[in-house]
C-alpha cells in the first residue's frame, strides 16, 4: 500500500522541529548551524531519470532532489529505505516564442497558440496530481500571484476562429497564411533530450502537435540542454519550452520581460517589447512599498496575459528523496530535504562518517559565476559563494548572512528620493584561502559587474548610484532611486574576492573551475566563503566538494 507522501512530509518536519535550530521566541535561528558535518559531498551526474532511481534504492546516492516523474515519487513512497518531501515552490513551465520575427509577432497568433494546448490533460497525463495547471505568470504559492488574468482555454476550434475574424487563412496543405499572405514556415520547437527531461521532451511534441493541428507546422528538436540555453542566449530559434524555478519577489517579471532585458544573454528570451508593458513593470521594479508592489504586480500579470509573449503551462510541486541512513534534513512547506541547511546538518544515522552523494541532473556548463544561468551551475556555486542576506526557509522573510545587520533609509535630494543601504558585515569572515572578507570585496563585486554590465546581474546593479566603505566591515550603497526590492537586489548578489577577481581579463571565457589558485596548490579560482570548497569537477562522472572547516556560520565572533 502506498504511503501518502504528504504523511512522509509530516513525519520529517516533526522530526526536525524537535532539533535546536529554533531561538527562544520561536524563530528560525540560523546561528543554531556552523561548518559541515560531513567531509566529503559529491554531486553525481547522473543524467538519465531510470539511473538516478536506481543509484538511490542501491545506496549509491544518498539524496535525489526535483522527482518529477509520477511513477519514480509512488515508486519511492514504498521503499521503506526513503523519505519524500513535498513543498510548493515558485515553479513555473512555459512554451516560449520568438516575438521579434514572423509569425511569432502577431499577437492573435500567440494566443491562439495557448487556445491549442491542452494543459489539463497534458497535467494529468504526465504528473498525476504532482503539477497543477498554469495559465498565469507567476505560481500560485507567490504572495503575488494574480488568478484574475485574461484566459486562453483549451478549444482549438476558438483557436481558429480568433486566428480566422483577424484574416489569417489556410493553404492547402492545411498550413496557416497571414492576412498578408505570408505563409508560416516550419519551427522548430526547441527542448532537451527524453533521456534527460523524459517529460518535457514529451510535452514539447505534445505542444508540437497540438499547435501543428490548428496549422502552425511545429515539429519539436530536442537537443544537449547546454546547448539548448546557448542558442537561447544567442536569440538564435523561434520556440522554445523552458521551466524557471521564480523567486519570492514577483519583480523576476521585469527581469523576464522588460524590453531593456533584451540583451544578448539577458532573461526576455521572447524579447517582448511594449511600452505599456515596460511602464507597469517600471513601476513593479520600483514600487516604494509593499501595496504599491502588489498593485503593480497585478497590473504587470493582466498585461503579460494579453500580450502572451508565453504560454504558461503548469507549475509542480517540488519532491525530493532522501535516504533514511542519514539524519538531520530540514523539510518545510516551502523546502524539501536538498537544501543547504540539510547540507549543513546532515550525517548518517549510525556508524562513522562516510561522504554524501547528491545525484546532479545534468552537467555544469562552466562554473562561471558571471555567465551561468542554470540551476545545474548553481547547484555547485550556491555553496561555495555567499550574499549578504538570506531567506527564512519557514517565512521566506530575509535573514542576515554574510552582513550581520542592515538599514534601509530614504535620502532627499534635489534630484529626488534615493534608497541608502547600509551593511554592516560579520567580523572574521574568511575567503576559503585564508584572506578576510571585507566590504572593499562587495563594493569591487558590485563595481565590477556594473562597470561590464553583466547581463545574469544587470537588473541588480544597473540602478546603485555609489558605493562607500567607511570601514572593513561597512558598506553604504546609494541607489539613483527609490524601490522596494533594492535591498533583496543587492544584498543577493554573491560577493566574489577581489584578489582573484581583479586579475581576470574577461569574464566572459573565465573558467575559474580549471585554473589554479595563484598561491595555493590545493585550490581553484573557485573561491568563495561558502560552506564547501571546491576540489574537483570530473566531466560525466562528479562534482567533489569538501566541508569549510573555516565556515563563518555559527562561529564565536
Amino acid at each position: 500500500m502506498k504511503r501518502p507522501i504528504a504523511f512522509a512530509l509530516v513525519l520529517t518536519i516533526v522530526c526536525f522541529l524537535s532539533g535546536s535550530a529554533w531561538s527562544a521566541n520561536g524563530k528560525f535561528n540560523a546561528e543554531s548551524y556552523s561548518s559541515p558535518k560531513i567531509r566529503d559531498l559529491y554531486l553525481v551526474i547522473i543524467r538519465d531519470p531510470d539511473a538516478q532511481l536506481l543509484a538511490l534504492q542501491r545506496g549509491q546516492a544518498d539524496i535525489l532532489g526535483d522527482l518529477h516523474r509520477p511513477v519514480d515519487v509512488d515508486t519511492l513512497a514504498d521503499d521503506p529505505r526513503v523519505n519524500l518531501s513535498l513543498a510548493s515552490g515558485f515553479h513555473g513551465f512555459f512554451l516560449g516564442f520568438n516575438v521579434r520575427t514572423f509569425p511569432w509577432n502577431r499577437l492573435e497568433l500567440r494566443q491562439a497558440a495557448w487556445q491549442a494546448l491542452p494543459r489539463e490533460r497534458v497535467v494529468r497525463d504526465l504528473f498525476a496530481g504532482y503539477a497543477e495547471p498554469l495559465s498565469t505568470f507567476l505560481p500560485p504559492v507567490s504572495p503575488y500571484y494574480e488568478p484574475n488574468v485574461a484566459a486562453y482555454p483549451f478549444d482549438p476550434d476558438a483557436a481558429k476562429k480568433r486566428l480566422a475574424d483577424a484574416g489569417w487563412t489556410w493553404g492547402e496543405d492545411g498550413v496557416l497564411i497571414s492576412p498578408e499572405g505570408e505563409k508560416i514556415p516550419d519551427q522548430r520547437l526547441l527542448s532537451p533530450t527524453a533521456s534527460v527531461a523524459p517529460t518535457t521532451a514529451e510535452l514539447a511534441a505534445r505542444a508540437a502537435d497540438a499547435l501543428s493541428a490548428i496549422g502552425i507546422p511545429v515539429r519539436s528538436e530536442p537537443m544537449d540542454f547546454s546547448t539548448m540555453l546557448s542558442r537561447l542566449d544567442e536569440r538564435d530559434f523561434q520556440m522554445y519550452v523552458l521551466a524557471w524555478q521564480m523567486t519570492r519577489d514577483p519583480d523576476s517579471l521585469y527581469a523576464f520581460y522588460s524590453t531593456k532585458m533584451d540583451i544578448p544573454g539577458g532573461y526576455n528570451l521572447p524579447g517582448i517589447s511594449d511600452p505599456e508593458l515596460d511602464a507597469v513593470l517600471d513601476r513593479l521594479r520600483f514600487a516604494p512599498d509593499a501595496m504599491t508592489a502588489l498593485d503593480a504586480a497585478s497590473d504587470a500579470q493582466k498585461k503579460l496575459a494579453e500580450l502572451a509573449p508565453v504560454a504558461p503551462i503548469y507549475s509542480r510541486y517540488t519532491i525530493s528523496a532522501v535516504r533514511r541512513d542519514w539524519k538531520g534534513t530540514l523539510v518545510t512547506d516551502r523546502t524539501t530535504a536538498d537544501n543547504l541547511w540539510s547540507l549543513l546538518s546532515m550525517e548518517p544515522a549510525a556508524g562513522p562518517m562516510r561522504p554524501l552523494y547528491l545525484v546532479q541532473g545534468e552537467e555544469p556548463r562552466a562554473l562561471n559565476p558571471f555567465t551561468s544561468s542554470s540551476a545545474y551551475d548553481w547547484q555547485v556555486l550556491g555553496l561555495l559563494y555567499d550574499s549578504f542576506i538570506a531567506i527564512d526557509p519557514y517565512t521566506l522573510e530575509t535573514i542576515p548572512w554574510l552582513a550581520k545587520s542592515w538599514t534601509v533609509t530614504t535620502k532627499t535630494r534635489d534630484d529626488g528620493l534615493h534608497t541608502v543601504l547600509t551593511f554592516h558585515l560579520r567580523d572574521n569572515v574568511r575567503w576559503q584561502d585564508g584572506k578576510p572578507m571585507t566590504a572593499e570585496d562587495a563594493a569591487f563585486t558590485y563595481e565590477y559587474l556594473r562597470k561590464n554590465m553583466i547581463p545574469r546581474y544587470f537588473d541588480n546593479v544597473d540602478n546603485i548610484e555609489k558605493m562607500e566603505t567607511p570601514d572593513p566591515l561597512t558598506l553604504v550603497v546609494t541607489m539613483k532611486n527609490t524601490s522596494f526590492w533594492h535591498l533583496h537586489r543587492v544584498g543577493g548578489i554573491p560577493v566574489l574576492p577581489r584578489h582573484i577577481v581583479e586579475k581576470v581579463e574577461d569574464w566572459r571565457s573565465w573558467l575559474p573551475a580549471s585554473l589554479k589558485h595563484p598561491e595555493d596548490d590545493s585550490l581553484t579560482q573557485l573561491v568563495g566563503t561558502g560552506p564547501f570548497v571546491f576540489r574537483e569537477y570530473r566531466a560525466g562522472e562528479y562534482v567533489h566538494l569538501t566541508a569549510n572547516d573555516a565556515f563563518w556560520l555559527g562561529r564565536k565572533r
